[in-house]
Formats: C-alpha cells, sequence, structure tokens
C-alpha cells in the first residue's frame, strides 16, 4: 500500500525573526531625496537624465512639505561640508562627479554642472549602454541615496529616426478597440528604449508602434507612430490584413513581423531626414496564414564597444508542417539580416530529419548552433548543440543532444538570459542549462499549465514567466528555485523589465508600474502584496534535531491523479518560509487513563509530537480517547507502549488553512569589487594575451539564525572555458563574511567572449540578484593604446599657440608653412610624399615644381573641401600625431640641429595606470615619408636574438627591441615616425607616431664645391687652349719636336 504521505525538508520555520539583505537606506530617506535634470524634482517620478550635446545638469533636493524645511534640511548637511556626489556607471566605466559644497542665495537645491567631454568624448551614432546613476549625499557613505539612468540621446541609434507618422490621442483611440494582443522589445543596450506594437484584428489595417525612451513609465509620454505606409511601399499591392505579428529591435536594426511578411529597416546608425525605411524578406511558398502564426527568436546582447567577432542573429519560425518543395520552416539571419537560411544545413542527412525545429538559437559566446527540437516518431523533445563555422551550422554536434523526459510534452520555446550563457527551455516546465545545452536541470513542473512568455531583466537577473492560466511565476537568473508571485487578469497586456530592473504591466489603455519606487528593481512591484504559495492540505510536523524539523503534507489515498500534484510540495517551495497562522500553536495535553474527553473535534489534522518517537497525523475522531492517525515515520512508531505525555501542533486546514509559505526575505548581501572598488553586476573587462584579471565576491549572511561559518552553497560557471584559465580561492574573513578570490588568464591568441557565473544557490528569489555575471573578452580594450612620452613635454595650450620656449628662449614648436610636404632624399625642393602636413585646398602648393612632386601628394581630411575652413579639422585632429590627420596638423615639435640620440620612450595606457613598453614587447620603427637619413640605435638580448630575427624574416621590416631605443637624426626639416608592436603579441594594434622638426642646420662645409669648380676651370681651360692651338693650326708637340731636333743638330 502506497504510504499516504509526502514530504519535504522546509529550509526556514518561522521561529525567527528576519532582517532584510537588501544593501538600501530606508523608504523614508528615498522619499525625502531625490535628483532631476528639469528643474523642481515631483514626487513618484523616476529620476532619469538625458545627455546632450551640451553640458549636463543636475539638481538634488529634500523634498519636504515646505520650502523652508528643504533650505533647512540642506543648510544643516551643507555646514557639516556635506554635499551631493554623483556616480555614473556602466559595464566598463566609472566616473565619480562632487556637487558644488556652496549654496547661494536662497537656494534650495544641490546642482552641478558636467561638460559632455568629461563623460565621453564619443558622438558616432551607434548603440552605447544605457549609463547607472547612483546620487548619494556623500560618496562612500550610502547616506540618503537615490538611482537613476543617463541615456545618451545623440548616439541612440533609433532616436535619431522619425519611424512613422506620428499618431495623435483621436487616430489612438480609433486603433485601440481593434488591439487583439500587444508585443514589446527593447534596445539591448539601453532597456529605457523601447517600443510596443498593436496586433490588431482582422477587421483593421495597420502597423502601429508606440515608442518610449524613459521606459514606458507614463503612457502620456509615450509618441505613437503609424508605419503602415512604410510597409506597404515595400508591396507589390495594398493588401488587406496588415497588422504586427512580432518584432525584435537589434543593436543596429528593427525586424517587423507582420501579416503580410517580414520587414527589416534600414540601417539605425546612418540617419537620414526622411521616415524610416524597410526592405522585404521573401519566404517562398509562405502566405499569410503562415506569417501569423510565426515567431521571431532573438539572443539579446549589447554590442557597445562591438568586436569584429561580434554579430547579432534572429531566427523566425513557422507553425506549420513542411512541405516536399520548401527548404526549412524554420530560417535565420545575420546582420543586415538580407539573406535568411534554413536553420537546418541542407545535405543528404537533412532530408531524412523527422524533428520539428521549435526554434534555434546562435550561442554567441561558445560559437554554436542550438537547435530546440520535438521529434515525431516517440514524442521525444531534446536539444541538440551543433558547431557553427563562418556563421553557418553544420551538422556535426558539439555534444551529445539532450533528452528531456516525457513529462516534458508541450515544449514551447528557447532563450538566453540577456547578456549571460543561461539557457532556459519552458513549456509545461522550465528548464535550465549552465554549459551552453549540454545538461539541463528542472527548475519547475506545471503540469496541465503551459507557459507562454517570458520576460528578463539583465540588471537585477529576473526571469518571469506567464503562463496561459495568467500565473506570474519568478525565478533569478541561476537559481534552480523559483516562487509564484502572483496572477493577471487582463485579456491583453505584456510585461517589460525597464534598465533598472522595474516591471512594467503594458496594457493598450494603460501602464501600471510601481510608482512609490519602494521596491527597488522587483518583479512583485506591480502585485502590490506577498502572494502566499500555500496549497490546501494539512501539515505534519517532525523532529528530526533539537534544531530541524520535517513537514509531511498529506494526500488522501483516493485523491485523483490529476490534482493529487495541487495538494503536496513541489519544487517552487524550495528555500521558501513557512508561517504559522497563529503564534499559540503549541497546545501540551497531559494524558492518564483516569481522565476522559481527551481528544475533540477541533483535533482533527492536528499533529501529535512524542519527543523521541515518529510524529503522527490525527486524521479522523472515533471518540472521545480514540483517534486514528497515520504515522511520519513508521519506523519509530512507540509500538506497545504507552505515552503519557506529548504535543499537539495544528497546521491542518480545518476551519481555514492555519499556515502559510511565502519567499523569504533575502538572505545574503552579495557584492563584488575589484582593488577596493565595488563592481556592477554586469562589469565588462578585457583580457589582452597573456594577461589576467582578479576581482573578489563576497557573501555575507543576513538572518541571525544562519551560522556565519557555513559554506554558503555555490555554482560558478565558465560560458567560454576554452578562451580562460580560472582560478577560484575562498575563505572567511575576519568579519565571518565568505569571500571568494577570483583570477583569470587567457589561453591562446583566441578573440572571444566569455561569461563568469557565480550564483549563490541558497539565494532567496526576494534579493536584488542572486548571480554576479561579469563578462571576459579575450581582445583589445578600447581603453588600451601607446603613446610616445615626449623627452620635452609640451602641453596642449602651447602647442595650439604655437609658442613653447626653452630656458634658451628657443621656441620648440614649430609651425608649419600651408600645404607643406617633408623634403626627399632627392633634395629639399623634391618632395615626393603623398602626405601634407597644414593643408589648405585654396592656397598654392609649394615646392612643386618637378614632375615627381606633381605626381604625389593627396589630401586625406580636405580631399572634397575648397578650403581650409571646409577640412572641419577638429582640435583633437590639429594635436594628433596620426599620419591619417596629417591634412590638420599645423604644429609639431622643434629641435636644433643636431638631434643626437633622442629617446623613444613608449607607454601603455590601460584602465588601471600606464605600463613600459617592454620584453616581450618587440616594435617596428619606419619613417612614414620615406626618409633615410635617421639612425636608430637599439640593443638585442640573448633571449629574444632568435625570435627578433624570425619576425624580421617574416615581415621584411627590422624588429627592436624597445628598451633603451633612441634616435640620431642627422636631416633637416620634418621627420614623422610610426612605432608599431609586432603582430602575434598583443590582441591590440599598439601603433604610437611622433613628429620632429629639425631647424637650425649649419650650412655645410664648401671644401667639396670649391674642389668641383676649381676642376671644372682648369678643364674648361684647357680645352679653350687646345681648340684655339686648332683653330690656329699651332701644333705645341710639333714646335717643341723641331726645337728639340735643332738644338741636337747643333
Amino acid at each position: 500500500m502506497e504510504f499516504p504521505l509526502f514530504c519535504v525538508v522546509i529550509l526556514c520555520f518561522h521561529m525567527f525573526g528576519f532582517s532584510s539583505g537588501a544593501v538600501d537606506e530606508d523608504d523614508e530617506n528615498k522619499r525625502y531625496f531625490a535628483c532631476s535634470s528639469e528643474g523642481y524634482h515631483k514626487m513618484n517620478k523616476m529620476f532619469k537624465l538625458y545627455l546632450t550635446s551640451s553640458k549636463l545638469t543636475i539638481q538634488c533636493f529634500f523634498l519636504a512639505d515646505r520650502k523652508y524645511t528643504s533650505q533647512g534640511v540642506l543648510s544643516t548637511f551643507t555646514s557639516g561640508g556635506l554635499a551631493p556626489s554623483l556616480e555614473i556607471i556602466n559595464s566598463t566605466y566609472t566616473g565619480i562627479f562632487h556637487f558644488n559644497l556652496t549654496l547661494f542665495s536662497d537656494q534650495v537645491f544641490w546642482s552641478i554642472d558636467i561638460p559632455r567631454e568629461n563623460i565621453t568624448k564619443m558622438r558616432a551614432i551607434t548603440s552605447i549602454e544605457e549609463w547607472l546613476v547612483r546620487v548619494s549625499l556623500h560618496h562612500g557613505l550610502n547616506l540618503y541615496a537615490t538611482e537613476g539612468t543617463l541615456l545618451d540621446i545623440i548616439r541612440e541609434p533609433i532616436l535619431q529616426w522619425k519611424l512613422g507618422v506620428v499618431m495623435n490621442r483621436e487616430r489612438l483611440l480609433q486603433v485601440l478597440p481593434h488591439v487583439t494582443d500587444v508585443k514589446v522589445t527593447k534596445c539591448p543596450c539601453a532597456n529605457d528604449v523601447a517600443l510596443l506594437g498593436f496586433i490588431v484584428n482582422a477587421t483593421y489595417n495597420g502597423i502601429y508602434l508606440g515608442f518610449s525612451f524613459s521606459g514606458f513609465w507614463e503612457y502620456g509620454n509615450t509618441t505613437w507612430y503609424n508605419l503602415t505606409e512604410s510597409i506597404y511601399s515595400q508591396l507589390e499591392q495594398d493588401l488587406p490584413g496588415l497588422s504586427i505579428v512580432d518584432m525584435v529591435l537589434t543593436n543596429n536594426f528593427l525586424v517587423l513581423l507582420t501579416s503580410l511578411g517580414l520587414f527589416v529597416s534600414a540601417d539605425l546608425r546612418f540617419p537620414s531626414a526622411s521616415l524610416l525605411t524597410f526592405s522585404r524578406a521573401d519566404f517562398c511558398g509562405f502566405e499569410r496564414t503562415d506569417y501569423i502564426r510565426g515567431k521571431l527568436w532573438y539572443n539579446e546582447h549589447c554590442f557597445a564597444n562591438r568586436e569584429m567577432y561580434e554579430v547579432d542573429y534572429i531566427t523566425i519560425t513557422f507553425d506549420r508542417n513542411r512541405t516536399l518543395s520548401e527548404a526549412s520552416v524554420c530560417f535565420y539571419s545575420d546582420e543586415p539580416f538580407i539573406d535568411w537560411l534554413p536553420c537546418i544545413p541542407h545535405s543528404k542527412r537533412t532530408r531524412s530529419v523527422s524533428s520539428e525545429i521549435i526554434t534555434f538559437l546562435v550561442d554567441l559566446e561558445r560559437k554554436n548552433g542550438v537547435y530546440f527540437l520535438s521529434s515525431k516518431v516517440g514524442l521525444k523533445t531534446f536539444v541538440s548543440v551543433n558547431t557553427v563555422t563562418n556563421n553557418l551550422p553544420s551538422m556535426r554536434r558539439k555534444f551529445p543532444a539532450f533528452y528531456f523526459p516525457s513529462s516534458f510534452s508541450d515544449p514551447m520555446g528557447l532563450v538566453f538570459h540577456p547578456r549571460s550563457n543561461f539557457i532556459y527551455a519552458y513549456g509545461n516546465q522550465i528548464w535550465l542549462s549552465i554549459d551552453g545545452g549540454n545538461t539541463f536541470d528542472i527548475i519547475a513542473d506545471f503540469h496541465d499549465d503551459v507557459i507562454k512568455k517570458t520576460f528578463h531583466s539583465f540588471y537585477t537577473g529576473d526571469i518571469t514567466f506567464v503562463s496561459q492560466k495568467g500565473k506570474v511565476y519568478l525565478t533569478k537568473a541561476g537559481l534552480v528555485q523559483y516562487t509564484e508571485i502572483g496572477a493577471i487578469h487582463d485579456k491583453i497586456f505584456t510585461l517589460y523589465y525597464d534598465h533598472l530592473g522595474f516591471i512594467h504591466k503594458l496594457t493598450p489603455y494603460k501602464f501600471d508600474a510601481d510608482k512609490s519606487f519602494s521596491a527597488m528593481g522587483s518583479s512583485k512591484a506591480i502585485f502590490h502584496k506577498s502572494f502566499d504559495i500555500g496549497f490546501e492540505s494539512p501539515l505534519a510536523l517532525q523532529y528530526i534535531s533539537l534544531s530541524q524539523v520535517m513537514f509531511y503534507a498529506y494526500v488522501p489515498p483516493n485523491e485523483p491523479a490529476a490534482t493529487k500534484h495541487t495538494k503536496e510540495f513541489t519544487r517552487m517551495h524550495f528555500g521558501k518560509v513557512l508561517f504559522p497562522r497563529c503564534l499559540s500553536l503549541i497546545q501540551v495535553v497531559k494524558y492518564t487513563s483516569g481522565i476522559d474527553s481527551v481528544f475533540q473535534d477541533s483535533d482533527l489534522q492536528k499533529t501529535v509530537v512524542i519527543p523521541g518517537y515518529s510524529s503522527f497525523l490525527i486524521t479522523a475522531i472515533v471518540d472521545n480517547i480514540t483517534a486514528l492517525a497515520v504515522a511520519t515515520v513508521p519506523e519509530r512508531a512507540p509500538l506497545n507502549s504507552t505515552i503519557t505525555r506529548w504535543l499537539l501542533f495544528n497546521f491542518g486546514i480545518v476551519g481555514g488553512r492555519q499556515w502559510t509559505i511565502y519567499p523569504r526575505k533575502c538572505n545574503y548581501w552579495y557584492y563584488q569589487y575589484e582593488s577596493g572598488d565595488q563592481l556592477p553586476s554586469n562589469v565588462e573587462r578585457y583580457l589582452d594575451l597573456g594577461k589576467g584579471y582578479s576581482f573578489k565576491t563576497k557573501i555575507v549572511p543576513t538572518l541571525r539564525a544562519l551560522k556565519a561559518s557555513e559554506v554558503p552553497l555555490m555554482q560558478i560557471s565558465v560560458g567560454n572555458p576554452a578562451l580562460l584559465d580560472t582560478t577560484v580561492l575562498f575563505f572567511f574573513d575576519n568579519a565571518d563574511s565568505y569571500e571568494l578570490n577570483v583570477t583569470m588568464f587567457t589561453r591562446f591568441l583566441l578573440r572571444g567572449t566569455s561569461t563568469l557565473s557565480i550564483t549563490l544557490l541558497e539565494a532567496s528569489t526576494d534579493c536584488f540578484t542572486a548571480s554576479f555575471l561579469p563578462i571576459i573578452k579575450t581582445s583589445c580594450s578600447y581603453l588600451r593604446f601607446m603613446y610616445h612620452v615626449p623627452s620635452q613635454p609640451i602641453s596642449e595650450e602651447a602647442l595650439n599657440s604655437g609658442n613653447h620656449t626653452d630656458e634658451f628662449g628657443f621656441n620648440m614648436i614649430k609651425t608649419l608653412p600651408v600645404n607643406y610636404r617633408p623634403p626627399s632624399k632627392m633634395g629639399i625642393a623634391i618632395p615626393i610624399t603623398d602626405h601634407f602636413y597644414h593643408a589648405d585646398p585654396s592656397q598654392p602648393i609649394p615646392r612643386n615644381l618637378f614632375q615627381q612632386s606633381k605626381n604625389t601628394g593627396k589630401f586625406k581630411q580636405c580631399a572634397a573641401a575648397a578650403s581650409r575652413k571646409e577640412c572641419n579639422c577638429t582640435n583633437d585632429q590639429k594635436l594628433s600625431h596620426a599620419v591619417a590627420f596629417s591634412d590638420c596638423k599645423e604644429n609639431v615639435p622643434r629641435f636644433k640641429f643636431p638631434v643626437q640620440q633622442y629617446p623613444v620612450s613608449l607607454q601603455i595606457f590601460t584602465r588601471s595606470g600606464s605600463l613600459p613598453v617592454e620584453i616581450p614587447y618587440l616594435v617596428t620603427v619606419t619613417e612614414v615619408n620615406k626618409r633615410e637619413n635617421w639612425v636608430l640605435k637599439h640593443s638585442t638580448p640573448p633571449e629574444i636574438a632568435k625570435l627578433q630575427a624570425y619576425l624580421k624574416s617574416s615581415l621584411n621590416v627590422p624588429v627592436y627591441n624597445p628598451e633603451g631605443l633612441n634616435i640620431s637624426i642627422r636631416g633637416a626639416e620634418l621627420f614623422h615616425f610610426k612605432v608599431s608592436v609586432v603582430p602575434g603579441l598583443t590582441f591590440c594594434n599598439l601603433v604610437e607616431e611622433f613628429q620632429i622638426y629639425v631647424d637650425q642646420v649649419p650650412l655645410p662645409f664648401p671644401g667639396h664645391t670649391l674642389i668641383a669648380i676649381a676642376a671644372a676651370i682648369l678643364l674648361g681651360g684647357f680645352v679653350f687652349v687646345v681648340f684655339m692651338f686648332q683653330l690656329h693650326n699651332i701644333h705645341p708637340w710639333e714646335m717643341c719636336r723641331k726645337k728639340c731636333i735643332g738644338e741636337a743638330m747643333m
């Protein structure tokens, strides 16, 4: 006979208090301290900042009922030397700015003005991260702290376009009654930038989008666009029944799946004055009924500071059977989403594939294709991970296929958590893979309910699942536990996470969010109250130690199988807290045989607890001295014994359930830092070849009942282990906090990206985050570059002015002539270089008399300009030594002749500071204008002699040791040198250029000129004399011979 009790150990029984695990100030402080860039801040308004081409102005207030109260609070803190500090953070950057400590006149706020150049100098339109902004009354104290976001609105691509025809409120109200569903998509790098699309019924027609760059906080702040004409312009005829089906906003493109086809926008990085245009992707054999049942799949990754190997992919699947004439019902494409290929490559093997593709995603870290398939034979669901080469999937599997159990009977989709390597398969169950699809672990089983939608927040790690019954479940990235947080009864809705992890419920008529901001980034905010996840079964309590108990859920033997799972503990209850309904739960009854009426009807479903023995759940009261009960541990039942004392616990459901189950409060503080500075949860770091990176993670238990010395259960995984060697050391510090030291090193000369996930498996879903997900790129950081340290530094101001004298009064700056070109080996007057300096197309070109000079010389920055003003040279370009900006270069360092042993001192700038360029780096040195009258002095240590010789033969240029390099110059005027680190020693293209103008060259000694002139005169004189002798028929030799003969005869 099957034992009718199902047991689970509840980790925490509410016999002790709890404290919140959020590292935050109380709600009262939040309510009164606020900041804004739009004047006086209003209550219940999110802190949003926007970076324009001008300065960023921020004001911080103490919100109070009266102005004088606010002013008094400000004066109190200011007199104490406290003023707010502003911290701007993204995955690669942290900047701290301090407000003015002085208050002017009757000012009731602190203020700060930050020039744009102090935050970023970049202005190119590209996918850019939205910054997190933290303002606290004093940096490091976390006193009166508030959070917000900062969005660069002149660089975010989609903000530069007009999406369509703007709709007024009257036009919008005409569309709303026809809306049957809504879809939302958001920018991968700036989650506050989002689009909401209306799916309309067959009686209406059109593409209607709502656009927000502030996170859909206010319905009235949403701009509504009609894109119908833009879509119809790509169709041969205006067919009826046009509607959005699905949409994806990638880093650079907007992709719309409509009932009449798939449309891809123009590249958002190159805006125009016209409306956003689209092109249509053709899928042969697919009609309107197929597109309506189509779905887009996208692995969301932010490609700010994009690497060459980073590619966006989109998959489209059609919910229909493939015919013999069709290549596939699943297609994928990468940017610019022009060519759409079958998800399974065409081969002889694919003809016999009998599995239905549910979805196909590309693992951007491991470069694998992840297939989620359902087999027609045996009704099996499985995941197959295949290799991807040159952006094309192959039939070669990376791992053996993972087959799910038959209970996973209704698979719906597969999704990557943003900016991570966590894969979730969902349907009537939820499964998690942390190793790229090789294995999966079950998280939840919903039996007769099915998950239809998932929503994610990279900032908080929240993952929300919505079932077809409207129930909403929450888990944290990497956790294998989940909880039910509520239900949504709206017929038409979608959920959306903004950049700070706040969840929003979006419907056609209104938007719901947590207006109080009391639960920072909480997925529970829109449900307003905690959700009891208990079930209707009596519980039996069994002590297993002095501090641990076990609960048994009693399920009657005649319970139908269809409802049996609703009356027992499930995976959802793992890690939750059981709360008694009332405090006086324990009744102590002294039993003797002389006392009658011991059992009462109210004792039904109570638990008889006998110390040292099995407990008994009372299932029936026979009479006042007899009751039927079920033993929790039959082997420990006191058979043939008389028990005179026991305890009665009431965890029954008679008269209402006497217990509840809720998620426990956050039980750990969890933060990470490097070099003493706290890191954001989505930090991104670059590792050069042979370099390492270290950080620390600290875990502090917050529950008083948890022993500080207990090692928390953690899970650490590397997304791409082929890139990194990872070492983790863990220990307890002096405060009994658990600390992990993580060190990573690059393994090969292989560029790539890998996430490192550190998940605290015992963390509550109530915690702000349960995983730390740093992104490591084995590539060259955009902050890493090489620069030349001049022997005599000259400030930028002096270089701009053209005047900087040394102690002897010598001006060390030379202003180059207009359209200047350095001399060549053919002479000063015959320049043959292509590079102009101080270019001005409106001025004549000097030294341009010879044909060799006329055939060379090309403008770069000024190629299409008619004057120097039209060259649009920036100040940075004028100061740059790069040959690419030689047209803009006006002033260069000036030295007296001769230049002897000028030191070539090189430094590499990194996030952590500057490092000297030394072995194992080797460099090449060239003169960009091909001048030859200079000599490089260097040394070759024995340990690099062979490597130096090999590189010299393979690169066909001399290779030098960068230590102790110096240059001697024996020529005049401008020398432009280029120093490059040889490839294979770093991921970076480390190149530096510097210029030296050699002036006051003395005239050379004229001896060789005088000798040449004298020789010419003598030779000319001799020829002239010979000519005159010949002219007058004078023969000196004959005359001499006759004279000699005459003297001899005499």
